[in-house]
Order: C-alpha cells, then structure tokens, then sequence
C-alpha cells in the first residue's frame, strides 16, 4: 500500500441508517451495542438511551431467539426514532424479519449463515421494501472453513474473501444498500483485511477491532488498530469493543477520533508529562481542568504546561493555556501572554477564560 501525504479518507457510497448517513465523506458514526438481555425491554431501552447519550449515534442490540425478537416493536417504540437502532441476527432468518417489520434501522447479518438461499432473497427483499440497509459482519470467530484451511486464522485475505463472498450473495439479489466489517482480535490482520476490502469496494466500512479485551488493554489495542486505519483514510463507522460496561465505548471511540483530527468536539485538554523542571503540582491540575470542562460541547485546545523550557510554547499553540513555575503562572490566550499570576490562582484563572470563550458554564464542585 503507498501512502501520500495528505491523506484522504477512502471514498465511498452513502447509506442511510435511520436519520444518520455513512459514508460518502459524511462524519464518521460512533456505534456501541447493548450488553442487557433483549427480552427485558425496560433495561435494554434504558441502555440503548444510556448509549447514545454517551455520543453513540448508532446503537445496535442482539437478539438471541424469538423470545427477544418479540420484544422487537416494543423496543423500538420506545426509543426516539431520531436514535437509529439495529439489530444483531444469526442463523434464523425469521428473526430478521421480525427486527425488519418492527421498524429497525439496519440489520446485521452473514447471509452464508442464514440457510438456504429462499431465506436470504427474503431478508434481503423486505429489507429492500422498507429501504433498511444490511451490515454483513465478518470476524475472527466466524471465518468459513474452506477459508480458514486455505489462508490459515490471522490472514486478511481470508476475511476480505470472506466479506466480499457474503457481499456477492446479496448482489446478486440486486440488494446493494450494504456495510461491511472484517473485524479481527489481531491489529495487523484487520488493518490490512479492512484495506483489501476498500480496494475492492465502494460500500461503507465498519471498522472495529473486535474482543480487544478489558477496558485499558481494550482501549489501547482499538486505539492502536482503529487509529491506524482512521489516519490511513479507512472507516465510516466506529465501534470500540470492550469486555466492561458498554458506556465506555462511545468515550474512548470519541477519543479516537478527536487524537485523528476527526472529530472536532469539546475541550481538548494538552498537558506535559512533568518531569524534574516542572516547579508546579501540575498533573492533578490538568486532571481536574479537564473533569470539570469534559461536558462542554465548543471545540477548545487548552493547555496545561508545568515548567518555562517547553510551556510557553506549546500554550501559545493552543487555543488557551497556563504555564506555571515557581510560584507563579501566566495565561496565554490565542498566542499571546494575557495575565501573570500566583500558582493558586491557576485553575480558577483558566476555567473562567475557558467559560468566556465557549459561553458554556462550568460549575464548581460541591
């Protein structure tokens, strides 16, 4: 693969997931999925809105047997329709049917796994006629076997071949509203299988590093795979997948994005990492500035520097920041030195020029 600088994000066709739109350029869509039991519908709605309050804009829910696909409509009626939810189906056809006449916004299926090609041409029909799109989900646990005697497990080639086989199934059912994942637990087979498909390609792509693991080794390995492919053009959606409460998903994905320059939301908080220069007790400093602004909206690069060797400089590319030493501090806004100060007075200064240049509040702490 040649890469060119800049890079450009890989172009592809739009689907529409609800009221939400997917590639062709449009913003990159952050999904996480429900870990509640389906058939209790009070629970798996309080975490579907849970989720999207979080900053998912694509949620997704399993659903198991009928039991959970009974629920299906009363789920969906229950979550604002401006809030696209999808449902997770394997093996039985009739189940994406159900989550099709309930009014969901996006199916996820393998059509190799759905049976006999009757059942398929019927999925992909009702969902042509309510015009849902169709997500075909490769991973490593679901690779075919033929692929995996060929390739062996960690191959890209065999997801890739995997993907664009199920995608083959649904062409030649004149069905083309489709999204693609070829998620592996290796960083390096996703990259490269997520690549393959896009040059193969124009559907959008749902990129995920999938069973990544607990939250901070999950967070670090999605960081490292997701964001290789996000700064090499590839992804139209997100999805962190952790083994921990779901709500951490959607943070650390917007993390992600806001590290690739994709996402330009809330405060952006650059701090040093200290070292025997720094003069100031700057590191619970930085983690309190950035506690009490985590809720504002405004895009803002704020820095929160300790000591007079790189401090200045770096504030002074921020947006606003505070450098301190010895004592002392000073506030720079938009690159110039604004007001010069005792340390104690550092935070209070630096939260009320955050709150005048954003005009969002920030209360204190009780």
């Amino acid at each position: 693969m040649e890469l060119q600088y800049p890079i450009k994000r890989r172009k592809s066709r739009v689907v529409k997931i609800g009221d939400v739109l997917i590639g062709g350029g449009f913003p990159i869509a952050i999904q996480s999925m429900t870990t509640t039991d389906t058939r209790d519908i009070d629970t798996t709605v309080n975490q579907i809105n849970q989720l999207f309050d979080a900053g998912c804009e694509i949620v997704r829910i399993s659903v198991l047997n009928h039991d959970a696909g009974d629920c299906l409509k009363e789920i969906r009626a229950k979550v604002d329709r401006s809030r696209p939810i999808v449902a997770d189906i394997h093996f039985q056809y009739k189940l994406a049917l159900k989550a099709i006449e309930a009014g969901f916004d996006k199916i996820r299926i393998n059509p190799g796994n759905i049976g006999a090609e009757w059942k398929v041409r019927e999925v992909t029909s009702a969902a042509k006629d309510k015009e849902i799109p169709i997500r075909i989900g490769v991973n490593s646990g679901s690779l075919p076997e033929d692929l995996l005697n060929k390739y062996g497990h960690d191959n890209p080639e065999a997801f890739a071949e995997a993907a664009m086989r199920e995608v083959a199934i649904l062409e030649d059912m004149n069905f083309n509203d489709i999204v693609i994942s070829v998620k592996s637990t290796n960083t390096q087979t996703a990259f490269w299988a997520y690549h393959m498909v896009g040059q193969r390609c124009d559907y959008p792509l749902h990129i995920g590093i999938t069973e990544s693991g607990t939250l901070d080794t999950g967070s670090i390995k999605s960081s490292v795979g997701l964001g290789a492919l996000l700064m090499t053009g590839i992804g139209d959606t997100i999805r962190v997948s952790l083994s921990a409460d779901p709500i951490h998903e959607p943070k650390v994905a917007k993390q992600i994005l806001k590290a690739c320059n994709l996402k330009q939301e809330g405060i952006e908080v650059i701090a040093c990492p200290t070292c025997g220069r720094c003069q100031i007790d700057m590191i619970p400093l930085a983690e309190s500035i950035e506690k009490k602004t985590s809720h504002l909206k405004t895009h803002l690069k704020v820095a929160v520097m300790g000591c007079a060797v790189n401090g200045p400089g770096e504030a002074r590319a921020a947006d606003v920041g505070i450098a301190g030493g010895d004592g002392m501090g000073m506030l720079i806004k938009k690159g110039q030195v604004v007001a010069r100060f005792k340390e104690e007075d550092l935070e209070k200064r630096l939260l009320d020029e955050i709150e005048s240049m954003t005009g969002e509040k920030i209360e204190e702490e009780l």
